[in-house]
């Protein structure tokens, strides 16, 4: 008798062309496939989900759908990211929550999948999730103030790496070229990426400087500016925006940079899984954690900040010894892989 595949649904901030996001949810896939399984996501963009990964996908707002699709599967996974946390939005918190709470009625088994959770300041939502997180079957977290606080709430939970750490890379080939990525942030002052820029077109002025949006609703258009204010600094200065582009075409690119001046955290991560030498541009404590894990400079986005001594730490940083660190990271899905029977 053959066994029949086990199902599963995943619940993510997927189909929304966030760069991390969707190189979590293609780790995730990878490896889900590589067992007996039937995997449908919910997504944003169900068509591109569908047809970039292979799977079966449900548009996010699709409330009879993505019920029958909890009805019939085996295993709701609800990751990866920072799904369970108000600071974004309460709507977003009560959305996967909700979809966790159907799967819960059903009697399904939830697994959170690398989540960031927390912080929850609305009451209701909090209280929502401690309940749910405490029916769930398998909690990972990728932070220790999720670990602390899951723990608070009497549920158990395992700590994990980021996901993406294990995405398969091409053969690393720089050929002279400086990636600088940013997104929109409130702190993130005109003076500040004035100075970011002068900083570059001094330092690199012999480099193309390759611009990423890895989110073109939140970064395309401080890219933009970015590259105004490289223009102005040097007008022979060699520049690129990289947008709407595919996972694939990110990973690829990042294969031939000398540099990377990141401020998206999974922007850095993929810099320094390649061992490129990285500056970190801290808008959150997530990003600041990893340059402190990698002994990299790091900019906190203040206008006073000496960004000249971060630009020659920088040129200073020993990339073998980078790599060498990030060989020894791995995300293990053991935990999960048990938790799904699947190992």
């Amino acid at each position: 008798m053959v066994n029949s595949p086990l199902k599963i649904a995943v619940s993510g901030y997927y189909g929304f062309n966030n760069f991390g996001d969707e190189a979590i949810l293609k780790t995730l896939v990878q490896e889900l496939k590589l067992y007996s399984t039937e995997i449908t996501v919910f997504s944003k963009s169900p068509a591109l989900t569908s047809s970039r990964l292979g799977v079966s996908a449900v548009y996010t707002f699709d409330f009879f759908n993505i019920f029958r699709t909890l009805k019939s599967v085996d295993v709701l996974i609800s990751g990866g990211g920072s799904l369970l946390q108000d600071s974004t939005s309460l709507k977003s918190l009560f959305y996967y929550l909700g979809v966790i709470l159907v799967a819960l009625f059903f009697r399904k088994k939830v697994v959170i999948f690398a989540q960031g959770i927390g912080p929850i300041n609305n009451f209701l939502g909090r209280f929502l999730t401690k309940f749910i997180i405490r029916n769930c079957s398998y909690i990972t977290v990728r932070d220790e103030k999720s670990l602390f606080r899951v723990r608070g709430w009497g549920a158990k939970a395992d700590l994990v790496n980021d996901p993406v750490w294990s995405i398969k890379l091409p053969d690393y080939s720089p050929v002279g070229r400086v990636g600088v990525q940013l997104r929109a942030w409130r702190s993130l002052s005109p003076k500040f990426l004035f100075s970011l820029a002068r900083c570059v077109a001094s330092n690199f002025s012999d480099k193309e400087i390759y611009i990423y949006s890895f989110q073109d609703s939140l970064d395309l258009e401080v890219c933009k500016r970015f590259e105004s204010n490289l223009k102005l600094a040097n007008p022979a200065i060699s520049t690129k925006i990289v947008s709407e582009a595919s996972i694939d075409e990110i990973v690829e690119s990042f294969s031939h940079l000398d540099y990377l001046i990141g401020m998206r955290y999974h922007a850095c991560l993929l810099a320094l899984k390649y061992g490129i030498k990285t500056l970190g541009l801290s808008y959150d404590e997530k990003v600041e954690k990893l340059a402190k894990r990698f002994d990299i400079p790091y900019s906190d986005l203040s206008v006073g900040d000496e960004l000249d001594e971060k630009f020659d730490k920088l040129k200073k940083l020993n990339s073998k010894s980078i790599l060498e660190r990030a060989d020894s990271i791995c995300f293990d899905f053991s935990g999960i892989l048990k938790s799904l029977e699947l190992n």
